[in-house]
């Protein structure tokens, strides 16, 4: 269904702005922003300049100070820059107040959060999901897009989930957001019975942050052609593969990739596609070790994974992308304890990695390093549920006899 408005040929040009809370330092704040400049980069823009004020909590009208919103103004209008897109969700009258004084097209997170799930879904199923959370997210914004819908040139943030005339108003959003809500009821149900159907076979799923590597493990371990790039959000639709390691056979997912302040309405709408999260027997969780924010990413999907009852489950932590890992060494006269970017790969699985209750494997995908081991971890797990699911068949692998539970 093609969208509201014409999409400009030419790569935009974006400022990114931020707040720093009191509750923040500046390098974590730095990290968000570069993270934002990747979002803005795989949504096809180019980030030019970022903006990041100190405050205790973003202004309620403007969300920066009236001075900071002044030089913005001030550098867009210089620069002629088409977008400015801010790290956290805009409130409706936030984003009049801003358009207002910038006099250029604002967008937030979450906008363009979406933009890139509407560029990325392939299949009808994510295209549905997609349109959904679209629509959520546009109707307490209408009045805004009313006012300002004549100047849009359509770009990044502006991939509309269908609507075609400038009229569109409450009352249709609603009754397509009651119809798209009942088509995902009946794909629910189709999907629940295609997981049925697999029988009983042990399902492992691939789960992390985005862009860790999911869909070249899936790959790998599948040996399966699933795509896989470096950009956020690669993978929108679940895929599932029948994988047999030694003699055990069991099924592997790979799930769309979380993100620290992902729109609530995507959490939702995703519900089918996250159920394969809810009912697999195995989680295994892909981090990308060679971020220097890695920490902060596994907690995000730890609290996804809380949000959407899929926390406890046994779990395999996979640390991927080793052969990218690079450390500072730490001066001989430095007196200060050592940071996490001062240890080697080797005095970081000594760290709280070594008391993790999940087993950890180390590994690089890209350079199929330490493969054979992770996919001996797996074997184990998956082999314990298949024993305990199928005893009659327990000659088939060396493992005593399972006491009854």
């Amino acid at each position: 269904m093609p969208g509201p408005f014409e999409i400009k040929k030419e790569q935009e040009t974006l400022v990114l702005i931020g707040v720093v809370s009191r509750h923040e330092d500046r390098r974590t704040a730095d990290e968000h922003i570069n993270e934002l400049a990747f979002l803005v980069d795989t949504a096809g823009g180019i980030p030019v300049k970022s903006f990041v004020q100190s405050l205790d909590y973003p202004d309620p009208r403007t969300f920066v100070g009236s001075g900071k919103l002044e030089e913005i103004r001030s550098y867009i209008k210089e620069r002629k820059i088409d977008i400015a897109v801010f790290d956290d969700e805009l409130s409706p009258s936030q984003l009049r107040n801003i358009e207002k004084v910038l006099d250029c097209k604002v967008i937030d997170r979450n906008n363009l959060i979406l933009d890139i799930f509407a560029g990325r879904a392939r299949t009808a199923h994510a295209k549905t999901q997609v349109e959904l959370a679209q629509y959520e997210y546009l109707l307490p914004r209408l009045t805004r897009m009313w006012t300002h819908l004549s100047k849009q040139k359509g770009g990044i943030g502006m991939k509309g989930p269908g609507e075609t005339e400038i009229e569109t108003d409450r009352r249709i959003i609603r009754d397509r957001i009651a119809l798209l809500k009942k088509k995902l009821v009946q794909i629910d149900k189709q999907k629940a019975t295609q997981r049925k159907n697999r029988g009983k076979l042990v399902r492992v799923a691939l789960v992390g942050y985005t862009n860790v590597g999911k869909s070249t493990l899936m790959n790998l371990l599948s040996k399966s052609d699933v795509f896989a790039e470096n950009k956020l959000f690669a993978t929108l639709d679940t895929t599932v593969r029948k994988v047999v390691l030694q003699n055990l056979p069991f099924l592997l997912s790979d799930t769309v990739g979380f993100i620290r302040k992902l729109p609530h309405s995507l959490i939702e709408s995703f519900k089918s596609t996250l159920d394969e999260v809810r009912e697999a027997d195995i989680l295994v969780h892909i981090v990308d070790i060679s971020h220097p924010d890695f920490e902060d990413q596994i907690l995000t999907v730890q609290r996804t994974l809380t949000e959407i009852k899929a926390f406890d489950k046994p779990s395999i932590m996979v640390f991927n992308k080793i052969d990218a890992y690079r450390f500072i060494e730490q001066d001989e006269d430095d007196l200060n304890p050592p940071e996490k970017e001062n240890l080697s790969l080797e005095e970081l699985k000594k760290t709280w990695m070594a008391g993790t209750e999940h087993k950890s494997v180390f590994i690089s995908a890209r350079e199929r390093t330490n493969i054979d081991a992770l996919r001996d971890t797996l074997y184990e797990e998956v082999k314990t549920i298949h024993a305990k699911r199928y005893p009659y068949n327990s000659y088939l692998y060396d493992i005593p006899d399972l006491p009854e539970e």
